[in-house]
């Protein structure tokens, strides 16, 4: 099966984050992934190497070329005019429309399961008449599943924790908790440093770059700036990480005892993780992401501390409370159970583009889909 999947870079590389790691497990399964992208420079950093299975293509190349087998258009990204023609004139060739699916954003909030696997009939434009179907991820059985990788559960087994921290320059931690800053720019950042400056325990933070890192520098001058010797028991220290490959920051949030991530792929892999975690939801102006947060929340049963942190880290209006890791271990276990109990994004994905649309009848042999 060849897959087409086309992916637009707003910021934060959080889309081709998803985009890539999909791309990769279907071409784990033998399918063929051209992975049709308007900046691909991300890669370089995230996915060293490649994959033999996964053909990066720029977005401008998709002009002269012939719709796979399934097409997929992630998160809303319209695809040009002269490919939805493509696809116009391939339905007209064969007598039916080839699998066309919108791939949409994570979220836990209902209308995900009511909307999950609904028609859209495009009505004018080249592609007028054809019909895409969305298809959202989700944290319930009645929606499109998480990615996860076949074998995630047997390379955590095997996951060395030491000989990675050893190899990030991270040896000598002395029994401190370690934690993870995936985030954008919590307003509560300041109050959580100073929570870990006063113990009673070390804290060792493990800060990835960019706007993480430029967050917490500025918020380290600041207090250094108000409140001179804030850390002077030296009980927080840091550590600055270089850019990750996906595959690293996976080995990151297995190594924390805590896990600070923000946007939809790391909340996804802090979850397999099986860690405790703090969601940051990428902000709207029209504060839209706060009911995207309770409606995880919700999902998640979350204890009451752990409910009071999300919203203070993400600028509710609330008073941080104190850290409390220990009854946030539970939570998340249950749920991440839970969720190994569902079928993977990638299984329900290929379940329906190559049998359950096909289903409706078509000029090609059931060998060709």
């Amino acid at each position: 099966m060849l897959w087409d999947i086309f992916c637009k870079v707003i910021d934060n590389h959080g889309d081709i984050g998803v985009c890539w790691r999909l791309s990769v497990q279907l071409a784990a399964r033998g399918e063929t992934v051209r992975l049709w992208v308007d900046d691909a420079s991300a890669l370089g950093w995230m996915a060293p190497g490649g994959h033999a299975g996964v053909q990066v293509l720029t977005w401008g190349e998709q002009a002269a070329a012939l719709p796979g087998d399934v097409v997929i258009e992630a998160f809303g990204c319209e695809l040009e005019p002269q490919f939805l023609a493509a696809v116009a004139e391939q339905a007209r060739v064969e007598g039916r429309q080839g699998a066309w699916l919108d791939l949409e954003y994570l979220t836990a909030e209902s209308f995900a399961e009511r909307n999950h696997k609904l028609p859209s009939p495009l009505l004018s434009g080249p592609a007028a008449g054809l019909t895409r179907h969305f298809f959202y991820p989700g944290f319930t059985p009645r929606s499109g599943g998480l990615l996860r990788e076949q074998d995630l559960s047997r390379r955590q087994l095997d996951f060395n924790r030491d000989a990675w921290l050893q190899a990030q320059g991270i040896s000598d931690t002395q029994g401190a908790r370690l934690v993870s800053l995936f985030c954008y720019e919590p307003a509560a950042l300041g109050s959580v440093l100073q929570q870990w400056a006063r113990g009673p325990g070390a804290t060792r933070l493990l800060v990835t770059p960019a706007r993480a890192t430029a967050a917490l520098r500025a918020e380290i001058a600041r207090l250094d700036s108000e409140m001179p010797g804030w850390n002077a028991r030296g009980l927080l220290s840091i550590s600055w990480l270089p850019l990750l490959s996906q595959l690293d920051f996976d080995h990151l949030l297995w190594s924390c005892d805590l896990n600070l991530v923000r946007g939809e792929d790391s909340l996804v892999r802090a979850l397999w993780a099986g860690k405790p975690l703090v969601w940051q939801i990428y902000p709207q102006h029209d504060d839209a992401h706060h009911r995207k947060l309770e409606a995880f929340l919700e999902w998640l049963d979350a204890p009451s501390s752990l409910r009071a942190f999300h919203r203070a880290w993400n600028g509710m209006g609330i008073d941080l409370p104190a850290l409390n890791v220990e009854s946030w271990s539970d939570c998340i276990r249950d749920v991440r159970g839970r969720l190994l109990a569902q079928p993977d994004l990638v299984t329900q994905l290929m379940q329906f583009a190559l049998q359950d649309l096909p289903r409706q009848g078509s000029n090609r042999s059931n060998a060709g889909w």
